[in-house]
């Protein structure tokens, strides 16, 4: 990596994805001078500690982002839509966590190990996919170029962490309750999620699909350039706190053996084959809690299809689903040298401004 040293902000730097963010950055060694922590106006003033250094959280306004080489946003929705044309303005490549701009066409979506060229052709803004989309398409991109992909079905099984700290901590009290014989309140999602199953991640649309679930569709097209790809996903709230679980279904456009399948999984940097079920080897939600690795197991046929393909997808949604996976997309910035000196980085930022308003 280059030994240049740059300047790194972290946008929702008080979250549970933008404190993974900052241990990330840390534990790969990303070559920072200076770490800058921004949030809202609630956290500001607040200190976050980093390698022994206590760090004061600034309020998240275009000003803070003078002089930021990369800022890593996971601040929400409204906030990138807001700040992140800002930042671009004032100089910052912005990777970005939310679902703001993921679908924007002229704006980057990209995997680290699947579709790292596209970002070439950032303008400023690149987005990070959703979690879920995120643990999927290295293995189907694997499928993609071994055999082609004519359909995917996926069943994803979340953990409520991909909600934020206050759903982890309503899980927990829920546990508390029932072992005490009181009452589950729910206030993060509409039921209790202890001991359940809520088949309902984000709001329903007029398909009938929830918004997560058509994440999913859209987003992997776009990341694998397979526009015309038929996909279909059904995503279910599980009382897990780490790690989303996925049971994905397969039709290949050529046939492909279950043998063939682990070579190629296997072979995909980051992707871990656990696949001995008769030794109960295959991935856990559990396992994969704090890892990078996207695991996959439980490889058979599916034989309800012609080239039919099943198997079983984890990984830990916080850090490879979000911060691991943007911080990688730093890097490849760095290590290729597609971070736009400032000047152009502003002329580029106006034109994302105006799209952000289209």
């Amino acid at each position: 990596m280059s030994r240049t040293r740059f300047t790194v902000a972290v946008v929702g730097a008080t979250g549970l994805v933008g404190r993974t963010m900052i241990a990330v950055l840390r534990e790969r060694e990303f070559p920072i001078g200076e770490l800058r922590l921004l949030a809202s106006g609630r956290s500001a003033g607040s200190a976050v500690e980093v390698g022994g250094e206590r760090i004061v959280v600034r309020e998240a306004t275009p000003e803070a982002f003078d002089g930021v080489d990369i800022a890593l946003f996971s601040a929400g929705t409204d906030v990138s839509r807001d700040l992140a044309p800002r930042a671009v303005e004032h100089g910052s490549t912005v990777i970005d966590n939310s679902n703001a701009w993921r679908m924007e066409q002229g704006v980057p979506l990209v995997v680290s190990q699947v579709n790292a060229d596209d970002l070439a052709w950032h303008e400023g803004i690149i987005a990070n996919p959703n979690c879920s989309t995120m643990q999927l398409v290295p293995v189907l991109m694997a499928l993609r170029d071994e055999a082609g992909l004519d359909r995917v079905v996926v069943d994803t099984y979340q953990a409520v962490s991909g909600t934020g700290a206050e759903a982890v901590a309503e899980l927990e009290a829920q546990i508390l309750a029932h072992a005490h014989g009181a009452p589950k309140i729910a206030s993060v999602y509409p039921h209790p999620i202890a001991f359940n199953a809520l088949p309902e991640i984000d709001v329903f649309l007029d398909n009938g699909y929830s918004r997560e679930e058509w994440k999913v569709v859209t987003e992997s097209r776009k990341i694998l350039h397979l526009p015309e790809l038929r996909v279909s996903c059904t995503a279910v709230r599980v009382p897990v706190v780490a790690s989303h679980s996925e049971a994905v279904h397969v039709e290949t456009t050529r046939p492909i053996t279950v043998e063939r399948a682990r070579e190629v999984f296997a072979a995909v940097p980051g992707v871990v084959v656990q696949d001995e079920p008769a030794k109960h080897v295959y991935p856990l939600a559990t396992a994969a809690a704090g890892r990078d690795e996207v695991f996959v197991g439980r490889i058979r046929r599916d034989p309800s299809v012609e080239r039919g393909l099943a198997f079983w997808v984890v990984s830990d949604n916080i850090r490879k689903g979000a911060a691991t996976n943007a911080v990688e997309l730093a890097e490849i910035l760095v290590d290729r040298g597609w971070i736009a000196p400032a000047s152009r980085r502003g002329a580029v930022g106006a034109s994302a401004g105006g799209r952000s308003g289209a």
